[in-house]
């Protein structure tokens, strides 16, 4: 994968996504509980935690997929908590899924195509970035195929090339290594890389696999059963006994990545 992509122009220094105090209850189940979360444009930080610590109802909250019971959500200095998704798209939030959300029927130059139109560009700029992405993320050779013929790992590149189309500010990727073979996950982790240092977007990482977290992130945000339990450097977390106790048990993670 070539781990080139093209700076956008005309960007604002200094923004921020946050969600402040956030809470959101389910009858009765409590999935956060006062959450707080900064990302800032130009840095990677890592949202971890065990399985139903609240990862993904967090990242459906700051993405406008759901709604907090409590709190706030900001972006770059705007209150955004009761925007929807496609609101928070056009000022520059975009993300991925856990689970495709691709166009299956149309090609996957298509796809890309379709969410750079959808976030106002030209037929033209659609093509061009489409071209751009899909050479950054090894898919140029799937081009002209059919979304729906797509490997699993695959039609996670596709996802966040889709996110990615859009030139977002922020980008929101949940769990978009799962799939991905380990020995590509090194250029996988170029590609996020090129999102935050020639892009200049903030990318939160919601993924299960340790190494990466650990080896592009700056900051890591650690939840546990819907709170947060810590927070801080990569070399801070590994070393924090709370965390390792947390994923005790945990068959997605070893200690030995902590």
């Amino acid at each position: 994968m070539a781990a080139v992509l093209a700076p956008e122009t005309e960007r604002r220094p200094g923004g921020t996504l946050r969600a402040s105090s956030v809470s959101r209850s389910f009858e009765g189940v409590q999935a956060l509980r006062g959450v707080t979360l900064e990302l800032h444009r130009g840095e990677v930080v890592g949202l971890i935690g065990p399985n139903g610590a609240g990862k993904s109802t967090l990242v459906n909250v700051l993405s406008g997929f759901d709604r907090p019971s409590a709190g706030a959500v900001e972006l770059e200095g705007r209150d955004v908590t009761r925007w929807p998704a496609h609101r928070r798209g056009r000022r520059g939030l975009a993300r991925t899924f856990q689970h495709s959300h691709a166009f299956r029927a149309l090609s996957v130059r298509e796809n890309v195509e379709v969410a750079a139109l959808g976030a106002g560009a030209s037929p033209r700029s659609a093509s061009a970035r489409a071209e751009e992405l899909l050479e950054l993320l090894g898919l140029a050779g799937y081009a002209d195929s059919p979304a729906a013929a797509l490997a699993h790992g695959d039609e996670r590149r596709l996802g966040v090339a889709r996110a990615l189309a859009s030139r977002p500010r922020f980008v929101l990727m949940d769990e978009p290594a799962a799939g991905i073979p380990e020995a590509e996950v090194p250029a996988f982790a170029d590609v996020v890389r090129s999102v935050r240092d020639e892009h200049g977007a903030g990318v939160l990482l919601v993924d299960h696999n340790m190494a990466l977290i650990m080896g592009i992130c700056d900051r890591i945000h650690v939840l546990d059963q819907g709170t947060t339990l810590a927070e801080g450097p990569p070399a801070e977390i590994r070393a924090n006994i709370d965390v390792a106790a947390a994923y005790l048990g945990e068959s997605a993670v070893h200690e030995d990545d902590l």
